[in-house]
């Protein structure tokens, strides 16, 4: 079926979606713009995206110190302490602080998903990467793969954060409308993240 629409939510100050990524097998850079992302990390935000996919990019700012920031987005195992979507997550391999470690979530009702199973492909923290790919469950994100960047931002005690992802077209919808609902969904976790840690900022812990 095609995606029940999730209303849009307008986008914060420095989200911005980038491209939609035509297919044929092409690398397709879905990174913003360097001053945003260090040289070192830019390379991880861009897809190979095939004939049938789409990719886009979602930038999000917050008022909390990259650190603090990246000790909630690292934890693979608590995804659900800011994606609101998530109803419960339990890992099911490895330990969550390794690659190769694969969880299972569970979504909130009305979404067109009940449960996805996601493994660990990068967990820097030196660089502040992480990046996931849908291994199974029942939804229509099929291929998905998702890297997100932590970065300090140029005023103090504020930081950026930038997620990238590839993703099948499903049948019975277009690259546009896949698009648009992969991001919205994208800069809600995102929004809510910047809440959570702006909240939590005084005493989160330091990423080790």
């Amino acid at each position: 079926m095609p995606y029940a629409a999730v209303r849009p939510s307008p986008p914060p100050q420095l989200s911005r979606p980038i491209g939609s990524g035509a297919g044929g097998g092409k690398a397709f850079p879905a990174a913003p713009p360097v001053a945003a992302v260090p040289c070192e990390v830019a390379r991880y935000h861009e897809h190979a995206v095939g004939a049938g996919q789409c990719c886009s990019t979602v930038m999000q700012a917050i008022a909390a110190p990259a650190d603090a920031v990246w000790s909630v987005v690292r934890r693979f195992d608590r995804p659900q302490a800011y994606k609101k979507f998530i109803k419960s997550c339990r890992l099911v391999d490895g330990d969550g602080g390794e690659v190769g470690s694969v969880r299972e979530v569970r979504v909130v009702s009305g979404l067109p998903a009940t449960s996805s199973r996601e493994r660990l492909e990068v967990l820097d923290d030196e660089r502040r990467v992480l990046s996931f790919r849908i291994v199974g469950g029942e939804h229509r994100l099929a291929n998905y793969r998702s890297v997100t960047t932590v970065h300090e931002a140029a005023a103090p005690a504020m930081a950026v954060v930038v997620e990238s992802y590839v993703v099948d077209v499903p049948p019975g919808n277009t690259r546009e409308e896949t698009r648009v609902f992969v991001d919205t969904i994208v800069r809600c976790n995102l929004q809510s993240l910047a809440r959570t840690v702006e909240r939590l900022a005084p005493e989160a812990p330091r990423a080790n």
